[in-house]
């Protein structure tokens, strides 16, 4: 019986590779190119093929601007092949091949290729920065729809911050916020994935408008419209006492416990916390925390990321508790490996807090409601320990 699967897998595998290897060893024949397109940063060879059966691909090699040998691959379906990475607007040379199905090249063809400057040039000059909440909002135009990482440089006089910020997007718009209410200069530099870079370039002067803490003293609960998170220590409130819940000790026992005993037998997602500020709020950005104390678990590890915790929710606001404006879809994320173990980064940094930023600003709100979708994979319970909010308070 094995002889026989041996027999049936090698006659498979001869079979597979018979294209490959027919010893077939004709060079296909050239192509001819039809048109040269330049573009911001590289351009595009159109071209029709040979009439050839058995063309694969056709490579086009160079060397881009950096120095750097490339090789792109257009396959036989297409007829044109683009080229990119380039930082130059003199002429490059292109050689083209096409390939058969037994990786036999044709002779060269060579094309002559003057790009236009290249995009991220472009997308310097297109940048603006405004003055918002917390921080400040930059924008730019992306002609190529190409993956650009704008460095931002954001001096305050004294000490310099580096963001980085990276899109694909034609037209982008991106609010950079935590920042204090002090004047700062903003400098910008961009740079492509092949490494090609502007030079830094000032781009303004501005001072953040003054974004403020949430000040959590006059939250209640809605209870007609919340689940109940009052289970064992747990209470829903817990959820905005400004006690964050840490790992080595049960007695700053602080967080939300829904249990699905007390909530109709199950935990019927989505699971909602409408809480009324009693006052009229915007908002930026805000941090949420996990419960962090492991009961019956190791002393020495938190509870971050375990099935009882809360891993994704929406958030909602509203100035009568009837109509409800969504302000995003969150999600804390899973750091855990297939055997259930987590980085020590991810601890870390669950210990301070998980941070979203919302696209943007808030319109002024009254209610908010903070609705649970997914935890970590427990059917009875979900746990929170803290939100703490920023933006303008009591408005």
């Amino acid at each position: 019986m094995k002889k026989l699967l041996l027999l049936t897998i090698l006659i498979f595998t001869i079979g597979s590779c018979s294209k490959r290897d027919d010893g077939d060893t004709t060079r296909p024949s050239v192509l001819t190119v039809d048109s040269v397109t330049p573009t911001n940063g590289g351009g595009i060879i159109s071209y029709t093929l040979p009439n050839d059966n058995d063309i694969l691909y056709v490579r086009a090699d160079y060397t881009n601007s950096n120095g750097v040998d490339v090789s792109r691959a257009s396959s036989s379906y297409n007829n044109s092949i683009e080229i990119d990475g380039l930082n130059q607007t003199t002429a490059l040379i292109i050689t083209l091949y096409v390939v058969d199905e037994n990786y036999n090249q044709s002779a060269p063809i060579y094309v002559e290729l003057v790009p236009l400057e290249s995009f991220i040039y472009l997308v310097q000059e297109s940048i603006e920065v405004n003055t918002d909440l917390g921080g400040f909002r930059i924008t730019w135009e992306n002609i190529q729809s190409k993956t650009v990482y704008v460095f931002v440089h954001i001096d305050n006089g004294v000490e310099e911050e580096i963001r980085i910020l990276s899109s694909n997007n034609s037209s982008e718009s991106i609010a950079v916020r935590g920042l204090p209410s002090e004047e700062i200069s903003i400098s910008t530099r961009i740079e492509d994935f092949d490494e090609n870079s502007t030079t830094l370039e000032e781009k303004g002067t501005l001072t953040p408008l003054f974004e403020q803490v949430i000040d959590k003293s006059t939250w209640t609960l809605v209870s007609s419209q919340s689940v109940n998170g009052n289970a064992w220590e747990g209470a829903s409130a817990n959820f905005w006492d400004d006690v964050i819940d840490t790992t080595n000790n049960n007695s700053d026992n602080s967080y939300f416990m829904i249990w699905r005993d007390l909530n109709g037998g199950s935990l019927d997602w989505p699971l909602d916390l409408v809480i009324d500020l009693n006052k009229n709020v915007k908002i930026t950005r805000f941090t949420v925390w996990q419960r962090a104390f492991w009961y019956n678990g190791p002393s020495d590890v938190p509870y971050y990321f375990q099935e009882e915790n809360m891993k994704s929710f929406n958030l909602y606001a509203s100035n009568d508790a009837q109509v409800w404006e969504e302000l995003g879809q969150f999600d804390i994320g899973d750091p855990r490996d297939s055997e259930g173990n987590i980085p020590q980064s991810a601890l870390d940094s669950a210990a301070n807090g998980h941070e979203f930023e919302l696209d943007e600003v808030s319109e002024t709100f009254r209610y908010l409601k903070f609705r649970v979708t997914s935890n970590y994979g427990s059917e009875a319970y979900v746990n929170g320990s803290e939100i703490t909010m920023y933006g303008l308070d009591n408005l």
